[in-house]
């Protein structure tokens, strides 16, 4: 795949409700999220591309700290969708302050990933 050229974006420039793609591994996401953030793994892209939420505008795409959503945001805009990468992931969100939500319970919180994160 070309490198493409995918636009950066600082976390304080999304809004907390914003509708965000997150490819991060299951346990990564249910630990702690982004209010709007759609879990599509970065090893289930391929497969599951349609599932790609719509938005008006570029889609802004979160990983743990910038490397996963990079790639993620090089396929998407190679099969035309208009992206951003969120600049220092999830990490950079929750230390700008950011509400982050759990889906496990549990306090919100960034963790590693249970598993090795599998390639696009």
């Amino acid at each position: 795949m070309a490198e493409t050229q995918i636009p950066q974006v600082d976390v304080r420039a999304v809004n907390e409700d914003a509708v965000i793609l997150d490819v991060r591994q299951p346990n990564e996401f249910e630990a702690g999220h982004a209010p709007g953030a759609v879990s599509i793994p970065l090893g289930e892209l391929r497969a599951r591309l349609a599932e790609v939420p719509s938005v008006d505008g570029p889609l802004p795409v979160i990983c743990k700290a910038g490397a996963r959503s990079q790639m993620a945001a090089e396929f998407l805009a190679a099969h035309g969708l208009e992206v951003v990468n969120i600049i220092g992931g999830t990490g950079a969100w929750y230390e700008a302050g950011k509400t982050l939500v759990s889906e496990n319970g549990e306090t919100p919180a960034v963790v590693p990933p249970s598993t090795p994160p599998a390639a696009i």
